[in-house]
Order: structure tokens, then sequence, then C-alpha cells
């Protein structure tokens, strides 16, 4: 058996409720492949001790996640994923990923911050992924005079 370490890690600033961070970070490690079926997910009492969290937010988090199909509960032996979300050119040792690595570097080099990368990255895919779906709005500016 092989054993998959995950470790959450809560932003407690995000504003985003904890245990959504959880099934954020799991459907992350299963789009990466990080997790994949048959893994076993740490006991809610793990999460707490290391990310400092209730364990019913823990719970919380595994029935949604269990309640989109992905994982699996099974008495006595833990919490198991049931799906992947995984794509094999979404991996971390796909040619894209070494490609957006390179551009990451190369945005931080040429002084960007985490928050500007995240912008502009966040803006590329709202343009890639939402071309002719919205509608636009404008607004003008007045420069006064």
């Amino acid at each position: 058996m092989v054993v998959v370490i995950v470790e959450f890690r809560i932003n407690r600033r995000s504003g985003v409720p904890a245990f959504q961070q959880i099934v954020q970070q799991t459907k992350q490690a299963l789009r990466l492949g990080v997790l994949v079926p048959g893994d076993r997910l740490p006991t809610a009492k793990d999460v707490a001790e290391v990310s400092a969290v209730n364990p019913n937010t823990t719970l919380k988090a595994y029935r949604e996640l269990e309640r989109e199909g992905l994982v699996e509960p099974r008495p006595g032996q833990g919490t198991f994923v049931r799906r992947t979300l995984a794509r094999p050119s979404a991996s971390t040792d796909s040619p894209l990923y070494g490609q957006l690595v390179a551009w990451v570097s190369r945005a931080a080099e040429a002084g960007l911050e985490q928050e500007d990368v995240v912008a502009l990255v966040a803006s590329a895919m709202e343009k890639q992924y939402t071309a002719g779906t919205e509608t636009a709005v404008t607004t003008t500016r007045s420069t006064g005079g």
C-alpha cells in the first residue's frame, strides 16, 4: 500500500470557510493526480492536529466531497478517494505545467508579486473560458475638467 500524505493549509485570513478550503485543496490534489482512487484521506483527528481546525470541520468537508461522489467513507477504516479529477495534460509532470512554472518564475523575476500573478492568470482564464458568454459592461472615467 502506498501512503500519500496530504497536508491541508488553512488560511484564516482568506474569508473562505475552513471546510471549503479542505474541499478545494482535495479537489486540487485530485486534479493534479496527487490523490488517486483508493487513497485514504487523513483522519479528521489528524487534520485537526496539523491544521488546528475542529474535527467536525474536516468531517463537513469530507461529507461535501462524498456528496459529489469523489470520496467514500468506510466505517472503521477511514475516508477513501472514489474517483479522480486528473487529466494527463494537467498533471505536475506534464509539459504544460513546466511551461507554467517557467512563466511564473519569469513573472517573479520581472518584479510581479503573487497577487499580481494571480490577477493575470485569473484574467487570462476568464478571457479564455468565458469568451462569448458574457455581456460586457463599460465604464467611463472622468478626467476632471
